[in-house]
């Protein structure tokens, strides 16, 4: 007797949905749009499958997962409430935080599986409730070992173990969209630096005149980002072991801001001073040889492309030969989409060369 053929499996229901969103979503990362902008498209897409009262999406710093945009869904959550979240993220304490799920090999996870860290969760009995909201599904959007990016999903009815593997099957389309989209924006030059000093309730006690210029920029993107984003750095310097926090962030126009903060050193005082400036093209170098997926190597052989050095330079300081430099700078090229060493820097060394 002969075997049977084996069967094609046909995809459920669940599959199916999540089979077409994956390509709705690589379709939206071949469109050229911005981090907001694919964000703002992508909600559409989960949310014809898993609905949500209020629903906040966030790409993240590759190297720290801080939020460097957020974009929300068609509610946008209460102004009053934005600090509130800003302070629970970064605090160190709150359960299902985006830094703490990318480290986790699932990614996504809802606060409601583990009763115990819904209890302690800020912002779940601080902000979720008093909205008449009860239950939360959060996911980051990892690809390659790398975050690059998170969703907060929030509805007043709990989310369904189908629901939450529907979320989980396209974060990795999700990741892939949101790195490409990374590499979409412009750099500013100009601005003077700005210093902020922020006391111990959170409120800033002093700042330089430049200061409101850099809170016109951010409240541009909404109201109140200035704040949201100065409490963000501060919690974290305050729970961090070293005292000090970084962030890059998105402006309204799409450039990189690098908002820095430190804990002042006094027994009786719980001071923390915040730096605003732009970022510059050494601050996004990195960031932008990780959205075009270079690796660890490629990433040294761009550096001393950066500095100026030439193939035997590079081979001697690298202790490679020079057969392998140009292996590796083929890579590179490929990647990045260029065929010169001059428009490899035009592309990650934007404070040079403009727009990208």
């Amino acid at each position: 007797m002969e075997p049977h053929p084996a069967r094609a499996h046909t995809p459920t229901m669940w599959e199916g949905r999540a089979i077409g969103a994956r390509r709705e979503i690589a379709a939206l990362a071949t469109t050229g749009l911005g981090v907001v902008e694919l964000h703002r498209a992508a909600i559409d897409v989960v949310e014809r499958v898993v609905p949500t009262d209020l629903t906040c999406w966030a790409s993240l710093d590759p190297d720290t997962a801080v939020i460097s945009t957020m974009t929300s869904g068609a509610n946008r959550i209460p102004a009053q409430y934005e600090p509130v979240l800003a302070a629970c993220e970064y605090s160190g304490a709150e359960p299902h935080s985006f830094a703490e799920l990318a480290r986790r090999p699932e990614p996504v996870a809802r606060l409601s599986d583990v009763p115990r860290d819904a209890a302690r969760s800020g912002r779940l009995n601080e902000v979720w409730r008093p909205l008449g909201l009860h239950h939360e599904l959060r996911a980051v959007f990892r690809v390659d070992g790398t975050c690059w990016g998170a969703a907060g999903l929030v509805r007043g009815g709990e989310f369904s173990a189908r629901e939450a593997e529907f979320l989980a099957s396209v974060t990795p389309a999700l990741a892939a969209a949101t790195r490409v989209a990374v590499r979409c924006g412009t750099y500013r030059a100009g601005g003077d630096p700005a210093i902020v000093v922020v006391g111990p309730d959170g409120a800033p006690r002093a700042a330089t005149a430049a200061a409101r210029t850099w809170r016109d920029e951010l409240d541009a993107i909404a109201p109140g980002r200035f704040a949201v984003v100065l409490r963000a750095v501060v919690t974290g310097a305050r729970a961090s072991a070293s005292g000090t926090f970084r962030a890059r962030v998105r402006d309204a126009a799409g450039g990189w801001v690098l908002v820095r903060a430190s804990r002042l050193i006094a027994e009786d005082d719980r001071e923390t001073v915040v730096t605003v400036e732009r970022a510059s093209g050494a601050e996004l170098l990195g960031l932008l040889s990780a959205a075009y997926g270079l690796t660890a190597r490629e990433r040294e052989v761009c550096d001393e492309v950066m500095a100026g050095r030439s193939t035997s330079d590079i081979a001697a300081r690298l202790a490679i030969s020079a057969h392998t430099v140009q292996d590796h700078l083929k890579s590179v090229f490929g990647k990045v989409d260029v065929r010169s060493r001059g428009e490899l820097v035009a592309k990650l060394r934007p404070e040079d060369h403009g727009s990208r």
